[in-house]
């Protein structure tokens, strides 16, 4: 056998071993394939309001701008899919999950195969209750209790002095962080009011038409309602349209504080429909963006990075409409 036949035998034995030794990064699981463009699956909750619509653009051109291939797909507020999404995400070898979860729990068993994966998961806007958080590397989002405690402190100042206030609270998606927190903080609060009287709590799913159905329900179950407290903008707006149709004026005969400041809810608050707005930022993209980058480069991130948000009275929304992007 030829001396330059062995040393061409040699040579691609030599090349298959460095193939197999990592030349490919996706066989480690999450990994781009060998290109510096990252990929990242994003599952998104639905399209149920006017700041997840925001929210989603936010996601989509901030994707765009980072230079990174985004992959989307909207739940349509379903847990199943965006399990079916994630699992998908997981097959392709994105090298990061994002997403929105529909509800808190039900997840653990989906993040083990991403983690078995080696593919990093991002949190957005909502949590997961789950006892092992390293199934998942941050959290990006707002503090909901504190949302929730914003509303509550507004509603005990503007209650001082009168003998009972009747609330209603239209709830967001039953089991979703945001409804769960903003009813909770909201709950603390009021404590130390003892006029201040919940005397109906139904979900109303985060949309407009759900808020306008359950408000509608509260106005012929209870005779007198003072104040709506609505886990949203969305369902705030809905139940505007319930409490005009019933011949009472929004603002003035039922008071009236949302959750979110979107532009519609902002315009209805600088219009006196609303009384007041806690602020939830869905502008999470570019945060978003600059995570991907630094969980697939390893780097240490945040557990939680919580978004800054504010409140608006009326006269400050009339202000601030002019300028608001969402």
């Amino acid at each position: 056998m030829s001396k330059k036949f062995l040393t061409a035998v040699a040579g691609m034995v030599l090349a298959v071993g460095l193939t197999a030794c990592g030349g490919n990064s996706s066989a480690s699981g999450g990994g781009n394939s060998g290109s510096d463009k990252i990929t990242v699956g994003f599952a998104q909750v639905g399209a149920e309001s006017g700041w997840r619509t925001a929210n989603t653009k936010s996601v989509q051109e901030s994707a765009k701008e980072a230079g990174i291939d985004l992959k989307f797909s909207d739940a349509q507020q379903k847990q199943e899919n965006q399990i079916k999404a994630i699992r998908s995400y997981i097959q392709q070898k994105v090298d990061v999950i994002a997403f929105s979860p529909v509800v808190e729990t039900g997840w653990d068993a989906v993040l083990l195969e991403a983690k078995r994966a080696n593919i990093p998961v991002i949190l957005t806007d909502r949590a997961v209750d789950s006892q092992d958080t390293s199934l998942y590397k941050t959290f990006l989002g707002s503090d909901f209790i504190e949302e929730g405690k914003k509303a509550g402190e507004w509603l005990v100042k503007d209650s001082e002095g009168k003998s009972q206030v009747n609330v209603v609270e239209l709830q967001g998606t039953t089991g979703a962080a945001p409804a769960i927190d903003r009813q909770k903080g909201f709950a603390d609060v009021i404590k130390s009011a003892p006029q201040i009287k919940v005397i109906a709590s139904q979900t109303g799913d985060f949309t407009r038409s759900g808020g306008k159905q359950v408000m509608e329900a509260f106005l012929k179950s209870n005779p007198k309602i003072d104040v709506v407290y609505a886990h949203n903008d969305d369902m705030g707006l809905g139940a505007i349209e319930a409490i005009e149709a019933a011949g009472k004026k929004p603002g003035v005969d039922i008071k009236i504080i949302t959750v979110d400041a979107v532009h519609d809810g902002m315009q209805a608050l600088a219009d006196g429909k609303i009384n007041y707005i806690v602020e939830c930022n869905p502008l999470l993209g570019p945060q978003l963006m600059d995570l991907a980058k630094k969980v697939v480069k390893g780097e240490q991130v945040p557990q939680r990075v919580v978004t800054e948000e504010t409140t608006f009275t009326q006269e400050q929304a009339k202000t601030e409409l002019p300028n608001r992007k969402y």
